[in-house]
């Protein structure tokens, strides 16, 4: 998979809904009913961290799910790399990105959104054919002010921002022209999925897809 087929193709995922859930799943039993709740709300792209030792797990658990398009997020190594293709993740997510991680995910074929934090790192992915990047921390790096400082002189990368984005201001980065979608963690929390109330999380889930952008 070229750098360009891998950003057609997150872009074609960022465009499924205005927020891709961050979800750091630490009970494998939480999966299924947690991404049939985040389909059922309106929001079919799920992001599962490689940050617990059962994510591998669970995201062969929600790939099962009708609807959802699952990925892993946290890719740092080729390693990770083969470990969530075979998991069964459509895309991956990385909070930056390095010659041998593109590099691995190109050769798997699997569509990667690589972190970008400057506009440096920018320039360096799109020189490389990355025109869809994953903006992080987005917050801590300024917030929806500084993406839309950066995409004024690189209109031709279209950013997801993650890192701090809430539903109160996730309607800055979405109104922004260089933004497809946002990522956040607020639709899945963690004492709503330790309670089991999922239909908290269909709620939160639909609030969320109906953010205008």
């Amino acid at each position: 998979m070229t750098p360009a087929e891998a950003s057609a193709k997150s872009l074609e995922i960022c465009r499924k809904a205005p927020v891709i859930p961050v979800l750091v799943i630490d009970d494998l039993a939480h999966a299924r009913p947690l991404a049939e709740a985040l389909v059922k709300g309106g929001l079919p792209v799920l992001e599962v961290t490689l940050r617990t030792p059962i994510a591998l797990d669970a995201i062969r658990e929600m790939a099962q799910v009708e609807g959802g398009i699952v990925g892993a997020g946290t890719l740092l190594t080729p390693e990770d790399v083969k470990a969530a293709k075979e998991a069964g993740a459509l895309f991956g997510v990385s909070p930056g990105a390095t010659d041998i991680l593109l590099d691995a995910c190109e050769a798997a074929d699997l569509p990667l959104l690589p972190g970008a934090a400057t506009a440096s790192e920018a320039m360096a992915l799109l020189e490389r054919g990355y025109t869809v990047q994953k903006f992080f921390p987005a917050e801590a790096n300024g917030g929806a002010k500084a993406l839309k400082a950066i995409g004024a002189p690189i209109p031709q990368v279209t950013f997801c921002p993650t890192g701090g984005v809430s539903l109160k201001n996730a309607p800055d980065y979405l109104g922004l022209s260089n933004t497809a979608c946002v990522g956040g963690s607020w639709v899945a929390p963690k004492e709503m999925m330790i309670a089991g109330d999922w239909e908290g999380i269909v709620a939160l889930a639909q609030e969320a897809s109906q953010l205008p952008r």
